[in-house]
């Protein structure tokens, strides 16, 4: 494969600094002819080296592997080129960042599927709820509310709008009534989610005749375990509050009350999000092809 080899210094500077303007500055050149320079590497390999946002610079796998490769003697670093380009069938190491109440996408099926359609995928998924930039942190995608995805992210859906909704077990009910308001909320038990020890719980929010308000209710039981809100719901514990398709199976069994439905309107649901389209690796665009066509 021929190469432009005036761009290895590009890479190899980006690779080194985790910035195209630090890169540019340590080149003596401006950071267009450093992002170009990377851009024209990228489509002659046909793979992405670098993932980049406004916020962060990141090598890729593909990235790495030629970082590695250019450090050896010069007869090798055109087997090098080969080798990144020659990845087409979906393979590698394969990180999601997933927050932990996207229950579609954690509940098996989908990515048991992409496992057996892809062998040479590893995939690795780290539930957690801490916001954070999934390019500076290493991750290849993640997923996440519509709504507090960032602006020059590419975002998938993985579902239709969702909503929340605010539940208890039968026997919490029959024992201490049931809230016709979300204000009645304060004179009940309540369990309550926050997504870190020194993070406040969450408030529970509502909408009244188009008017969004939140309810800060003092939950008798906080928790960062989605799991264990839940099973204290199913055991009487209090009402507790997340999206609905959480709770979905246990409503649907007659094991949770959904309350204050009036008061709960629809919101976009859950997107598989990653930066930039362009040479995307084979292992992520085929988990969004997967995505793509799971109904």
């Amino acid at each position: 494969m021929k190469i432009d080899m005036n761009l290895l210094p590009l890479f190899l500077a980006v690779s080194e600094e985790y910035n195209f303007r630090a890169a540019a500055d340590r080149l003596g050149v401006t950071r267009s002819a450093v992002s170009q320079g990377i851009r024209r590497l990228e489509d002659m390999l046909g793979t992405q080296l670098v993932s980049r946002t406004t916020r962060a610079v990141h090598l890729t796998e593909a990235g790495e592997r030629l970082r590695g490769a250019l450090s050896q003697p010069m007869s090798d670093i055109s087997a090098a080129f080969d080798n990144v380009t020659a990845q087409e069938a979906p393979h590698g190491l394969l990180r999601i960042a997933v927050t932990s109440i996207a229950e579609r996408f954690l509940s098996g099926p989908l990515i048991a599927a992409f496992a057996k359609a892809h062998p040479r995928v590893i995939i690795d998924v780290t539930v957690t709820d801490e916001q954070f930039d999934i390019v500076a942190a290493g991750f290849d995608a993640g997923v996440r509310l519509g709504d507090v995805i960032e602006q020059d992210m590419i975002a998938i859906p993985l579902t239709s709008d969702q909503r929340e909704a605010a539940v208890a077990s039968p026997s919490y009910l029959a024992a201490y009534g049931t809230p016709t308001h979300p204000r009645d909320l304060l004179q009940h038990r309540c369990i309550g989610w926050r997504p870190a020890p020194n993070a406040a719980p969450y408030r529970w929010e509502f909408e009244e005749n188009g008017v969004p308000f939140d309810i800060a209710v003092e939950p008798q039981i906080t928790t960062n375990d989605l799991r264990f809100m839940l099973r204290s719901a199913l055991n009487g514990a209090g009402i507790t509050f997340a999206t609905e398709e959480t709770f979905q199976p246990y409503i649907a069994r007659g094991e949770l009350v959904p309350l204050l439905q009036d008061f709960l309107p629809p919101f976009p649901g859950f997107f598989l999000y990653f930066p930039q389209r362009r040479n995307m690796a084979p292992k992520l665009r085929a988990l969004v092809d997967h995505v793509r066509l799971r109904p």
